[in-house]
């Protein structure tokens, strides 16, 4: 019986040690087993979940950086680059827009390709370049690009991954993709149709941006059809995701660009978006540039001066947003400023009206207010102001009327003090 009772409590101490050691290949009854070139000691009992460890030889991680320019702010993309060499992807993709650009002086055109070059060059990986409409602006600037870069749009294999680089303005400045590139998006997607997952990086969010049925996005999503695939683009500087066919699409917010940076809430904010590749998919991590920093907690101080217009002086406006008595809730209210002794507008301020029907203006900033003057105020239903996790019920859909400036009625004079506005909306027609 001694015997029999000894077997049992062997054998189940054999079992456990099975379970914990996982599916590591380690024999549980050795010591100081080794596995892979990783030596453990395995017991009976072990301080450890698993040996099961998250390692594969098909993964790889790749970071993205968005929009650097439209007005680009001192200093941040140059510490990215920083930031990037702490992380250490094993490359770097980009969704375009990575000098100011709008120009024809060539000499221009140059000094500013170089001073980005002078960044990439500090990174420790390879930089894929995407063209953005402030790179591509004319065939001045196209032809600049082609000079230094070669092709304005292209593929790699990595990993038995397809990336697929396609230009957002073929030609410049039109917001479509020309048919000789439809054309190649197809013959490359056919000879590369046995990739575990396609990633495609674009500039303009081409599905959200335009005409759709004219731009050319519609034929590129015909050829991805029947495979796994992720979009990634930029040029909103306003993160938001979107599901198309059943894929996820990407619309990247701020490396550095222009940026009212109100925070994740708003889709306005820096980012690095840092991708796993499985054999499942991308998993993606968006890393916010104000939470990495070095070892000694001390930030850089990089050589990047900024690009800004000249700003007038903003003052604190706030208020409630009514329609029809009840808040006007997910609605945005936009300030649209009259030029002095002209007739044109500036569409110059705008808030996100919140669950009582209060609005804080922004102009610049993180809710700096909006410049004296006189404006037209529309308010305009907007489904996708904030992020998803942010959303309570769904948005007041306002009447017409309102979100035109040639229709609405609603005025507002901001002086220079501190400006409390109300707008009290009717749902019926004066």
């Amino acid at each position: 019986m001694k015997r029999v009772a000894l077997g049992l409590l062997v054998g189940g101490l054999l079992l456990v040690s099975v379970r914990l050691a996982g599916n590591a290949g380690i024999n549980p009854i050795r010591t100081g087993v080794e596995a892979n070139g990783n030596k453990f000691t395995v017991e009976a009992r072990n301080p450890w979940t698993n040996l099961e460890f998250n390692a594969n030889s098909n993964d790889f991680q790749f970071a993205i950086v968005s929009d650097r320019t439209g007005g680009h702010r001192e200093k941040v993309f140059a510490r990215a680059v920083e930031q990037l060499n702490l992380l250490q992807p094993e490359f770097v993709l980009s969704v375009g827009d990575l000098i100011e650009g709008y120009t024809k002086d060539e000499d221009q055109i140059a000094k500013e390709w170089r001073e980005f070059q002078s960044f990439t060059a500090k990174l420790q990986m390879p930089f894929f370049y995407v063209p953005g409409n402030h790179d591509i602006t004319n065939p001045t600037m196209a032809k600049a690009w082609q000079e230094r870069f070669g092709r304005h749009y292209y593929h790699f294999v990595y990993k038995n991954v397809l990336f697929l680089i396609l230009c957002s303005d073929d030609p410049p400045q039109t917001s479509s993709i020309s048919n000789q590139q439809i054309e190649y998006a197809r013959r490359v997607l056919a000879e590369n149709q046995n990739v575990r997952w396609t990633i495609v990086a674009m500039h303009k969010p081409l599905w959200a941006y335009g005409t759709v049925e004219k731009n050319g996005w519609l034929k590129v999503e015909e050829a991805l059809q029947g495979r796994n695939y992720t979009v990634f683009a930029g040029h909103v500087h306003n993160y938001r995701k979107f599901v198309r066919h059943g894929m996820n699409y990407y619309q990247l917010a701020t490396t550095g660009g222009g940026s009212r940076l109100r925070g994740v809430r708003y889709g306005e904010f820096d980012h690095i978006v840092w991708a796993t590749m499985k054999n499942n998919g991308p998993v993606l991590a968006n890393v916010l540039l104000d939470g990495v920093w070095p070892e000694d907690l001390v930030k850089s101080d990089p050589d990047e001066p900024g690009f800004l217009k000249e700003r007038k002086p903003t003052f604190p406006v706030k208020g409630k947003v009514t329609l029809d008595g009840k808040p006007a809730f997910g609605a945005s209210i936009v300030f649209h400023l009259r030029m002095p002794d002209t007739k044109k507008l500036v569409r110059a301020s705008e808030a996100f009206i919140e669950e009582d029907g209060s609005y804080l203006m922004t102009t610049y900033g993180n809710f700096d207010g909006s410049p004296a003057g006189e404006y037209i105020v529309t308010v305009e239903t907007n489904p996708v102001v904030l992020n998803e996790a942010y959303r309570k019920g769904e948005p007041t859909k306002v009447p017409a009327r309102y979100s035109s400036t040639s229709t609405s009625e609603l005025r507002a004079t901001v002086r220079e003090e501190v400006n409390v506005i109300d707008f009290a909306l009717t749902s019926q027609e004066k």
